[in-house]
């Protein structure tokens, strides 16, 4: 048997982080990336953008990261937080079964994060 027929691809994902404007997101993205690399993800995408309360539907990179899931470029997207994608449930929810109906999966590196951790 070729050595290529037992060759698995790893799991890819695209990472997605927002804030709002002039917010420093370089700690959430490396712990994005160290979180992706553990678990052996190739990561496909960095998506970041300063939308602060914007709906989740309205933002442009977001809907770049949902094109991922779609296109097959990726299996999941990745975010630091559920605050990220939206503080409101109801949103968060809608997000999360478009990506599932796009093939993939919506996971959250921390979902019990808080504000507060944000200032260290």
């Amino acid at each position: 048997m070729p050595a290529e027929a037992a060759k698995v691809e790893r799991f890819r994902c695209v990472i997605y982080l927002c804030g709002a404007p002039n917010t420093d997101i370089t700690a959430p993205r490396q712990e994005c990336t160290e979180y992706a690399e553990a678990f052996g993800w190739e990561i496909t995408g960095l998506i970041e953008e300063r939308a602060g309360l914007l709906s989740p539907h309205g933002r442009d990179g977001l809907g770049r990261a949902v094109e991922h899931i779609k296109s097959g470029e990726a299996g999941a997207v990745l975010t630091a937080w559920r605050s990220m994608i939206s503080s409101v449930p109801q949103e968060y929810d809608e997000v999360a079964r478009e990506i599932e109906k796009a093939g993939g999966l919506l996971h959250v590196k921390d979902s019990a994060h808080s504000e507060r951790r944000v200032t260290r």
